[in-house]
This record gives structure tokens, C-alpha cells and sequence, in this order.
């Protein structure tokens, strides 16, 4: 089956789309291309969670329609899919656990992607699965990672893989099932900073290789509650918003200047590398393969090795660190669309495996 896999991350880097042939021998991406956002869409989702009913309802369809638009584009002069697999654009995340439900009266989970189904079938005429992780949460988990189980069958040679994206994650086996969960902000936080310094990210880390860790503000970071939280576990923006951004924010002060924002750029990447330097030298991990954009961060790469010297860090192609979660997330459609499990309690924390997805119909042609 050929599946078109959409990814649109936390980072807002843009929207990643990857062609994909799924067979009994594994899956492949035929074609992949990023699209980044315009400035008009990126500011209207940043502030997104803040907006009226009416303006997120409507974000929700035009969104949905620009989707369908992109691929459209995509897909010229190529074979076209059987159908699509849509990650949306992640809004709203706030499934009930220890983290979020702390001084909470939240008695159920939510969580929201944007970028409606129906208005990319409308657009393509292609039948289109969204919505993955809604019965998850509803299940009592946490709705993410949902990458883990593309991690188990399509990359079970190495003892884990770790996604630098907006938000880093790690999936490995522990105890004969897949574990995964959120470590620690990550490009979200990097992305912020550099765009202070008038660059769209910190290319190899430059910037924070050129600036000071400040040990207080690196303390503070470290000590953040969710570090002391067990998995199964997930991070949203919320999170980032109300609890990381401001203690960074205290630090660079109102008018940052630019040392002050190259040694926040500095201290945010050390932290980084602590938190997954940490985990993967709890779990022995030997074998590391990154993807999603941190893996061009090579400041930050070095960090990790040189807190857990032990584990050797594999980089893929280009194709493969790019286009990863876009791949997996076809994988996704394909599994919801032959009834198979694509999320796993195990990973999640919720009740069951499940079968998640929500199928948009397709037009048929006059």
C-alpha cells in the first residue's frame, strides 16, 4: 500500500510530507519534501491556544484545506497514495496524569491536532486517517509518543531511538515491551531563542557553542517537577508555556541582548544533553539512532557523548532524520486502516493497545 505521511511538529518548522510504500518486507519513503509555514500561519498558531472558540474552529478547517492544498502540490508528476495519514498540527495536550492533573479538576483527557480530515479528503479526494491520538486519551493515556511502535518495527536493531523535534523522545525495550516517553523541550525551546538572534534555528549549535552555561539557570531547568515523574509520561506546549519558557525568559529579561541570548542558548543545550544523557546512561543504552531536526545539531550531539562517553550515536540519511515521524505516521494509516494495533499501552499508559485514527471519507470522482 502507498501512504502519504503528514507531520506538522511543535517547532513549526513547516509541514513535512513523505510518500511512503508499505509491504510485508518494511516501509520506504518513494518521496519526501518539506513546506515550510508562512509568517502569517506560524504567528497564528504559536497564539493559537489563546484565541476564540470561533477563530480555533476556523484555524481548524483552514488549516485542514491548506493541508490538502500542499499535498496537492506534492503529489504532482507523482503516483498518487491510497491514502493519507495526517499527524495535524497539536494544540491542545493535557492528558490526566500525575503532571497534569496536579491541582487539576480535569476528570477525563484531551487532547487536540488541528488540520481537519475532511477538508484535506475534500481537497485530495483521498481517503484520510487524523485524529490518532484522541482514543488513546481517552483510554486514560497519555497519547503519546505514538512513533514507538514505527521504533519496533522498523528500527529494532538499536537498543533505542531518540527524536530531537520540538520535543525530545526516547523509546527502547525495557522488561520485553516498548517503552517511550517525552525527556525535555528541545528545537521548541532552541527555535525560540535563535530567532532572537535573527536566525529561523541554531545551525549546529553555533550559537550556543559560542556562549556561557549559567550553572543557576542550568539548575533551575534541571529541577523542573516533570524530571521527577516516571513514565508513562508526555509533554505539551502548556507545559512549555507556563512552566519551562518563563524561568528562561526571567534570565534573558525583557530587551536580551545577544550574549545574554547565547549563553540562554548554551545553558538550554546543556540541559538538553543532561536530560537524555541521564536516561540513557540509566537504561545502558549502547546504540542510539537520532532523528528529526536536533540530529544536525552537532554541539548538541557532542554534549550527550560527553556525558555518557559509552554510547556510540548513529545519524542516519538525510531522508530517514527528516522524514521519520512523517514515515511512521504513514505507518500509522496503514495499521488503522487493516485493523492492526498502532499504539501501545505500553507506551502510553492507557488501558489497551488500540487501534486510533479517525477515517475521513474521499470524493468520488464526477
Amino acid at each position: 500500500m502507498k501512504i502519504l505521511g503528514l507531520m506538522s511538529g511543535t517547532s513549526l518548522d513547516g509541514i513535512d510530507l513523505a510518500l511512503c510504500e508499505i509491504d510485508e518486507h518494511g516501509c520506504r519513503i518513494l518521496a519526501a519534501d518539506t513546506y515550510p509555514y508562512l509568517d502569517e500561519w506560524r504567528r497564528r498558531l504559536s497564539s493559537l491556544e489563546g484565541a476564540s472558540a470561533y477563530d480555533y474552529a476556523l484555524a481548524n478547517v483552514e488549516l485542514g484545506h491548506l493541508f490538502g492544498q500542499t499535498i496537492n502540490k506534492f503529489l504532482q508528476g507523482k503516483e498518487r497514495p491510497e491514502a493519507i495519514a495526517s499527524h495535524g498540527h497539536t494544540i491542545f495536550h493535557q492528558p490526566v496524569s500525575r503532571v497534569a492533573a496536579a491541582g487539576s479538576s480535569l476528570a477525563y483527557g484531551l487532547t487536540t491536532q488541528i488540520g481537519d480530515g475532511n477538508a484535506i479528503a475534500a481537497e485530495t479526494g483521498l481517503p484520510v486517517v487524523s485524529n490518532f491520538r484522541t482514543l488513546d486519551v481517552a483510554l486514560g493515556g497519555q497519547g503519546a509518543p505514538l512513533v514507538p511502535i514505527g521504533d519496533e518495527l522498523l528500527f529494532g536493531e538499536y537498543d533505542a531511538c531518540l527524536n530531537l523535534g520540538g520535543i525530545a523522545n526516547i523509546s527502547y525495550r525495557a522488561d520485553g515491551k516498548r517503552i517511550a516517553y517525552d525527556i525535555c523541550p528541545c528545537n521548541m525551546a532552541l527555535n525560540r531563542l535563535a530567532t532572537m538572534l535573527g536566525y529561523p534555528y541554531d545551525d549546529k549549535g553555533r550559537n550556543a557553542r559560542g556562549g556561557e552555561v549559567h550553572t543557576c539557570l542550568l539548575h533551575e531547568l534541571d529541577n523542573l517537577e516533570y524530571y521527577t515523574v516516571t513514565e508513562p509520561k508526555s509533554l505539551g506546549k502548556e507545559w512549555f508555556v507556563g512552566q519551562f519558557w518563563p524561568i528562561v525568559k526571567k534570565f534573558i529579561g525583557v530587551s536580551p541582548t545577544t550574549p545574554q541570548v547565547r549563553d540562554a542558548l548554551a545553558t538550554v543545550t546543556s540541559h538538553i544533553a543532561i536530560q537524555i544523557s541521564r536516561i540513557v546512561e540509566r537504561q545502558q543504552i549502547k546504540t542510539l539512532l537520532v532523528t528529526g531536526g536536533g540530529a544536525w545539531n552537532s554541539y548538541l550531539l557532542e554534549l550527550v557523548e560527553k556525558y555518557y562517553p559509552e554510547v556510540k550515536i548513529t545519524v542516519p540519511d538525510a531522508l530517514i532524520v527528516n522524514y521519520k515521524e512523517a514515515l511512521i505516521f504513514a505507518l500509522l494509516g496503514y495499521l488503522r486502516l487493516t485493523g492492526k494495533v498502532n499504539t501501545l499501552a505500553s507506551v502510553t499508559g492507557a488501558k489497551c493497545d488500540s487501534v486510533g485514527g479517525v477515517l475521513s471519507g474521499f470524493v468520488l470522482e464526477k
